[in-house]
């Protein structure tokens, strides 16, 4: 498979050949839903936590006498009946991560990519530097690659100061690198766009065994 390669004012600079293995019909999907899912599990915090009835401020003295005051009878301040009580059952503080292999992972990523690569929705561009930090130079770097809806740019794991700071007002519009992209940030976007070298390291990430 081969994608055409633009700069930054949408000409073309040639094509790029695919070098990681495309994966074909259904193989991989499984490996794709544990993945967004073990991805989200992990965005999850996991701090929700509710005092039980001994961990409630309050004395050990019984509210009334057992008997003869016509009430039920009480032997707590700190019954979950009472407001200010005890939760039955409520939160505790726990970790919802849920653990893949590094082979499912790898695999997800490749299939998902693989996928957006058929659909023409992955852009590579020769590079993403700009002389200066304002918005509208990148907005004009948007316009000339023809982008519409959400978009992810992939760059390398170098600072790219002027990127990062051009990029923030845009509405849609996020920033990665190639070392920490995942499957559910391939998946998220309307557009991906990808620097050449950045698109030859995730390359590197799907090629090693």
């Amino acid at each position: 498979m081969k994608i055409s390669i633009k700069n930054t004012a949408g000409q073309s600079q040639g094509e790029l050949e695919v070098k990681f293995a495309v994966v074909e019909n259904g193989k991989g999907t499984q490996a794709v839903h544990d993945a967004v899912t073990a991805y989200r599990a992990a965005q999850r915090s996991g701090t929700a936590c509710t005092k039980t009835a001994g961990e409630v401020t309050g004395t050990n003295k019984k509210p009334w006498r057992q008997k003869g005051t016509g009430r039920a009878r009480a032997g707590s301040f700190q019954s979950p009946l009472w407001v200010g009580g005890g939760v039955v059952f409520g939160p505790k503080p726990r970790d919802f991560s849920k653990k893949i292999s590094k082979k499912t992972r790898a695999l997800a990523l490749r299939k998902a990519l693989s996928e957006r690569l058929k659909l023409g929705d992955v852009i590579v561009v020769d590079d993403l530097k700009l002389a200066s930090a304002k918005t509208k130079d990148f907005v004009k770097v948007i316009n000339a690659l023809d982008l519409t809806g959400t978009t992810l740019f992939v760059s390398c794991g170098e600072e790219n100061k002027n990127l990062t700071l051009a990029a923030r007002n845009i509405v849609g519009v996020t920033l990665t690198t190639s070392d920490s992209l995942n499957t559910y940030d391939v998946l998220r976007p309307d557009k991906l766009v990808f620097t050449k070298s950045a698109f030859a390291q995730v390359e590197a990430r799907l090629t090693k065994e």
